[in-house]
């Protein structure tokens, strides 16, 4: 063994160093980390499922799960496993020509996925390898010679790609001829092989409607239930820390109440029931998010089955589930993935109650969703005005005015809306001016344009910019009286009002991207019904254009979610590490770490022999410290160790639960994020930004400390700024400590 380590480290010594020149300096960097690389792949995959011949489509799905399954599980795992530092972490004078990552070094993830990809495109297309063989084996060599793997793990990423691709491909072929010539009937006729999609079968089968529909709506479901168990997989991985919002809900969720100072109910319980069944973890938290995105695409599956048929519904689970805002829905339990689930839930229902066969049995079930949506998330009320714009617009629908059906759904939302109206009413109201606050209704009118262009920019990025021109088209098209049939004007009548209040507020004030989620699923459903009616009248040219955009879309969303559920696979297209300003999931990283320097300063402060605990500035700094800080969870149902800021008056949640103001004589480390408001509120501005990094080796701009909270203490110590690293990231966050001695009461 020793033998070949020497062998290893000579030949990674001659490559890195003895064979260093002008040209290799300028190539290998490229080599290892080509610009555009992810625009580039896009662009390929969707080339190869346009015009790549029978062969194309199934070579670009299994590009794609190489380049998953591989580098996301098998290269990472084994990474783990073998835990081999880089060269010039082990080694001395190592030439480093590209970034320093922290990962380990055996085996080569960009050597396993480039000789994937070669193994694969040598399947369905022998003529590759005399490009991709020596592009791979380049990249291979970059490695190397930028100094970042020894020649052992290139070699090992080598056999490991070409192998788990070919098991890949040889896998799935076995899977369809076992189960598609029962599953997929008419698909397995056309094609049964996987490995030779240029087969034919000697076999001729009829085309029946019935088989078909019911070939796309098993197929449908498959994908729903794949993508069920990759999220869930993904989330006990545990990539993802708690964003504020978890967190703190997640507090709530120790406190049964009949609602909370901003939000109602549900989310408070959804977090109970599955912390009760997973624990107080991660996965326990989120469990229910990725179970209700797939109980979402179920239901409009069947809704676009019946009403349309079996393929669009496949088409918009997939339009779904490629539009990052909707997809990130189904990871993160936030109230807006109850919210999605009891609006459209609604919206399915209603446009059963509203046809000829609708039964009283409808209606009760319209006001249960609708009422259930109100106790996730006050937008939900938008319903009851998106329902009088129906009965407006839809005149098949106003002979249903004469029934009991939609007064009785009425009467239900009011009787959901009771714990919400009991609980304000026992607390002053102050739910609702915390909704006025937070649109700044008692602010004086003035048009903000930023905000606007802001708001527009965010949804076209987030909504995925084909669907976004898509969906307007689609409801641009409804000017034209041939358009206007009753399922099209029900569908714009179901996001028509929460769009345009969040249009004309944002003039006003700055809307959240999450605001306007209630009303996507309607508006993508218009936009596909509205696309397929109108697609056989489309010449041949304008049909070739459009469904390339459509693939584009396809592709360009599925790369932006997969990057947004784990941005460091930037790394690998660009060669760059993302800085913490431009990474969008800025706020699920580091806490851990930030709890870890906490908790280590309110030990040192504990040695002086008094009880010590713990102050935020911030909601969601505390409910992030409680959760990650041992010592803080345990204690969370029972003497709290961490407090949010004592006031005179409601600000969030923690006013209305046991505080501090009973500790005379304790401790105290008052905790504050620095750069707070840079991060929440100035987005767009870091994402022009050419250094796009929150923090600058300026000194950061620090606030006094509280007076009121001086006040409270003998006296009051900085103990200065910490930084917060995560990983190879740099510095994710800033936090200011001081240290309180001798608590002498509340004022």
């Amino acid at each position: 063994m020793h033998w070949l380590q020497s062998i290893d480290v000579n030949l990674f010594r001659f490559v890195n160093s003895s064979t260093s020149n002008g040209f290799f300096d300028w190539l290998m960097p490229i080599a290892s980390s080509p610009p555009h690389f992810g625009t580039f792949i896009a662009l390929a995959v969707v080339l190869l499922a346009w015009k790549g011949g029978r062969c194309g489509p199934v070579c670009a799905v299994m590009l794609v799960l190489g380049l998953i399954i591989g580098d996301g599980l098998i290269v990472n795992t084994i990474k783990h496993a073998v835990a081999r530092p880089r060269p010039f972490l082990g080694l001395e004078n190592v030439m480093t020509r590209v970034g320093t990552g922290a990962s380990y070094s055996m085996p080569s993830a960009h050597a396993a996925n480039w000789f994937s990809a070669t193994m694969i495109c040598f399947i369905y297309y022998r003529r590759t390898i005399w490009v991709m063989l020596p592009i791979a084996a380049l990249v291979g060599l970059s490695r190397i010679y930028n100094g970042v793997h020894y020649p052992s793990d290139v070699l090992a990423g080598t056999i490991i790609g070409c192998g788990y691709a070919a098991g890949i491909v040889w896998s799935l072929d076995a899977l369809w001829k076992q189960f598609g010539p029962r599953w997929f009937p008419i698909w397995f006729n056309k094609m049964p092989s996987l490995m030779d999609p240029r087969q034919t079968s000697p076999n001729r089968i009829e085309e029946a409607s019935a088989t078909r529909e019911s070939q796309w709506l098993r197929f449908g479901y498959i994908l729903i239930g794949l993508l069920l168990l990759a999220r869930l997989l993904f989330l006990a991985s545990g990539k993802l820390e708690l964003s504020e919002d978890e967190a703190y809900q997640w507090i709530w969720s120790k406190h049964p109440a009949l609602s909370y100072y901003s939000k109602p109910l549900m989310i408070a319980y959804t977090q109970w029931l599955g912390t009760h069944i997973w624990g107080d973890t991660e996965f326990g938290i989120r469990f229910f998010s990725p179970v209700f995105g797939a109980l979402l695409s179920v239901a409009v599956l069947r809704f676009m089955a019946r009403t349309v048929n079996a393929v669009a519904g496949v088409v918009l689970i997939a339009v779904i589930n490629t539009a990052p805002l909707m997809a990130l829905g189904s990871i993160l339990m936030t109230i807006d993935p109850l919210s999605v689930l009891f609006y459209t839930l609604a919206m399915i229902v209603g446009w059963r109650a509203v046809q000829e066969q609708g039964t009283l049995r409808d209606w009760l079930l319209v006001g249960a969703f609708m009422g259930l949506g109100l106790l996730s998330k006050y937008t939900n009320l938008f319903q009851l005005a998106s329902w009088v714009l129906v009965f407006a617009i839809v005149p098949s629908t106003r002979k249903h005015l004469k029934t009991a059906g939609p007064y009785l759904a009425l009467l239900i939302v009011l009787l959901c809306s009771l714990p919400i109206v009991i609980w304000n009413a026992q607390h002053g109201w102050i739910t609702v001016e915390h909704v006025a606050s937070d649109g700044h209704l008692y602010n004086k009118w003035q048009i903000q344009k930023r905000f606007v262009q802001e708001f527009v920019f965010s949804e076209f990025g987030l909504l995925n910019p084909i669907y976004f021109l898509g969906a307007v088209i689609a409801v641009a098209a409804l000017c034209w009286r041939k358009n206007r049939t009753s399922l099209n004007l029900y569908l714009f009548a179901m996001g028509a009002p929460v769009v345009a209040t969040y249009f004309i507020l944002s003039f006003h004030t700055r809307i959240l991207q999450n605001w306007i989620v209630p009303a996507v699923i309607p508006w993508f459903m218009l936009m596909v019904v509205w696309w397929r009616s109108v697609w056989p009248t489309l010449w041949n040219g304008s049909r070739v254009v459009f469904r390339f955009l459509f693939l584009f879309g396809l592709v360009l969303g599925g790369l932006a979610v997969v990057l947004a559920h784990d941005t460091r696979l930037l790394d690998k297209l660009i060669g760059r590490t993302l800085p913490p300003g431009k990474d969008p999931l800025h706020r699920v990283h580091g806490w851990k770490e930030m709890a870890t320097i906490i908790g280590d300063a309110r030990d040192k402060l504990a040695k002086e022999g008094k009880p010590t605990f713990i102050i935020g500035e911030h909601y969601g700094f505390t409910g992030q410290v409680t959760f990650y800080l041992p010592e803080a969870k345990a204690a969370v149902t029972q003497t709290p160790l961490v407090y949010f800021q004592a006031t005179k008056h409601p600000a969030n949640q923690f006013y209305f639960w046991p505080s501090y103001t009973n500790r005379f004589g304790d401790n105290a480390i008052f905790m504050r994020e620095i750069d707070r408001e840079p991060l929440r509120d100035d987005w767009l501005h870091r994402w022009w930004n050419k250094e796009g990094d929150l923090y600058t080796h300026e000194p950061p701009k620090l606030s006094p400390f509280p007076p009121t909270v001086a006040k409270e203490f003998e006296s009051v110590q900085d103990l200065g700024v910490f930084d917060v690293p995560y990983r190879d990231r740099g510095v994710m966050r800033r936090v200011q400590l001081f240290a309180c001695r001798n608590f002498r009461g509340f004022e």
